[in-house]
């Protein structure tokens, strides 16, 4: 009896112990975290993924979502012909499905159900086509969904995309489930994203895909550009210099006579970034990297 007295004792005590010397708020959960990396305990992968699993509760929908102008949508009356060409420039999976504008989404078109009835269906049966036997339903979400909350539905529903309405009721973006895990584990690259070892990429005539740790100089070469590098060593620091704080995807701006666009970016940095050249601007020579 006194043997099981002195356990729950010392039971008590080793729980007043790590009241006092455990964190007391996420901050200093952080700075313990922080300590451990430093100590070797945790590398630095680690540390951030673990930062991140933290954030995540803290960051709403609207924080991430890739706002409603940059939504690549198809419409509903469309034929197979006319859907297609956007499915393949644009890279995507899943598409939200227009009846009148962007505010009118009736469903979610999977690309691999499109492609499906390319490789099966004839002439004739194309010719019936009607995309409300392929949408699936659309699932809708306030902008100020926690993260967190967000991704255990997807995770619950099976869901990979939700569209995103305004207090109005009104669309004004979407996220999928990919960029929720981003926020844990970072860029998720994928063949659509910049090459390693290629910070600039033309995708268009007067469009180019560029990495944020582009150097300014590098950049200046490429585009005869006469950036100033004495303050920002990258295209990213740059931008998020003339911002004033790291901005969102989908947001842009003019520099030097040049559209930057934000492609891609979390809460610690600018991964890519769009930049689109006027018409009275000379587009840099085609230079075949592929080979």
């Amino acid at each position: 009896m006194a043997k099981a007295a002195d356990t729950s004792a010392t039971g008590r005590w080793m729980r007043k112990i790590r009241t006092l010397t455990g964190p007391k708020d996420r901050q200093q959960l952080l700075d313990s975290l922080k300590e451990a990396e430093r100590n070797g305990l945790l590398d630095a992968d680690g540390y951030a993924m673990l930062e991140g699993v933290l954030e995540v509760s803290n960051l709403q929908v609207r924080d991430i979502m890739v706002p409603r102008n940059q939504m690549t949508c198809v419409r509903r009356e469309n034929s197979p012909a006319k859907i297609l060409p956007a499915v393949l420039e644009s890279g995507h999976s899943r598409f939200p499905v227009m009846d009148g504008d962007r505010d009118d989404i009736v469903g979610i078109l999977l690309a691999k159900d499109l492609l499906r009835l390319f490789a099966t269906a004839q002439s004739a049966q194309a010719a019936q086509f009607d995309l409300r036997e392929f949408m699936r339903p659309a699932v809708f979400v306030p902008e100020s969904k926690r993260l967190n909350v967000l991704l255990k539905e997807f995770r619950v529903n099976r869901n990979h995309m939700a569209l995103v309405v305004d207090e109005y009721g009104g669309v004004a973006g979407l996220v999928t489930i990919e960029d929720v895990i981003e926020q844990i584990v970072g860029d998720i690259d994928d063949e659509f994203d910049v090459d390693d070892d290629q910070n600039i990429r033309r995708e268009a005539d007067r469009q180019f895909s560029v990495r944020g740790a582009t150097p300014i100089d590098e950049f200046n070469e490429f585009f005869d550009a006469a950036i100033p590098d004495d303050e920002f060593d990258t295209v990213a620091g740059l931008v998020s210099q003339q911002f004033g704080r790291l901005p969102r995807r989908g947001e842009s701006l003019m520099i030097a006579g040049l559209e930057f666009r934000i492609v891609r970016a979390d809460r610690r940095r600018i991964d890519s970034l769009r930049i689109t050249l006027p018409g009275n601007v000379p587009a840099p020579p085609y230079t075949d990297t592929t080979s």
